[in-house]
């Protein structure tokens, strides 16, 4: 058994469409709904009652503006540790297969932190954010950073590292994190033959320039603090 989470921000469409093909693999999961508009709050609060899943409004537990990647995390280890459950992260803009999550599991044995299937777009290619395993042919330990689009991390580190410890300054921790697991003697394990079609930013459009403006990009990332890494 595995606790899966997905922090959600508006992108209700392609959130959605996520959401249902994990619950169609046969999973339950929690959803983050991280300040998602009213009316998109109010369709995830419909999913739960056709669905089962779970929602957690994180704006009646925290008054503090989106991006809140750090408490989804504290929340979900908490949650993890004590039902003795792998996490599994999987972003709203991410779409797994019927066995996607349980390949996951299979792929996870002792001395493994974290478990993650490479990203491929509609066509298969490999891409953001794993686009240097493009000349990977098979699964295996990987010492590049990772990503969380869906990605295991195993009870083992999560007992090793308290997320408490993440810096409150930064928006996101995936890349941290995958190098905290190697700096804990942790292997990190990339399946390729395990693709998930990732279709990046849906959630946060502003992020697209950093393809299609790049120096406006970095302009607004630096001068207003976005995207902090």
């Amino acid at each position: 058994m595995v606790h899966i989470i997905m922090p959600v921000k508006d992108s209700l469409r392609t959130a959605e469409e996520a959401i249902r093909a994990i619950v169609a693999s046969g999973h339950t999961l929690t959803v983050y709904d991280d300040y998602s508009l009213p009316e998109n709050a109010a369709r995830l609060d419909a999913l739960h009652d056709e669905l089962g899943i779970r929602i957690v409004h994180i704006r009646e537990h925290l008054n503090h503006p989106s991006p809140n990647y750090r408490w989804v995390l504290i929340q979900a280890q908490r949650e993890a540790l004590a039902a003795k459950q792998d996490l599994v992260i999987i972003e709203s803009d991410v779409l797994v297969r019927p066995d996607t999550i349980q390949r996951l599991e299979d792929a996870t044995r002792e001395g493994v932190g974290m478990v993650a299937a490479v990203t491929v777009d509609e066509a298969g290619i490999v891409n953001f954010p794993y686009e240097y395993a493009r000349r990977i042919h098979e699964d295996g330990a990987c010492k590049k950073r990772f990503s969380f689009c869906c990605t295991l991390l195993s009870q083992a580190l999560l007992r090793a590292f308290d997320f408490e410890q993440l810096d409150p300054t930064k928006n996101w921790y995936d890349v941290h994190i995958s190098h905290m697991s190697r700096q804990l003697g942790f292997e990190n394990i990339l399946l390729i033959s395990n693709p998930v079609l990732h279709r990046p930013h849906s959630s946060r459009p502003w992020k697209q320039l950093k393809y299609t403006n790049p120096l406006l990009y970095y302009w607004r990332k630096l001068t207003q603090h976005k995207d902090k890494i």
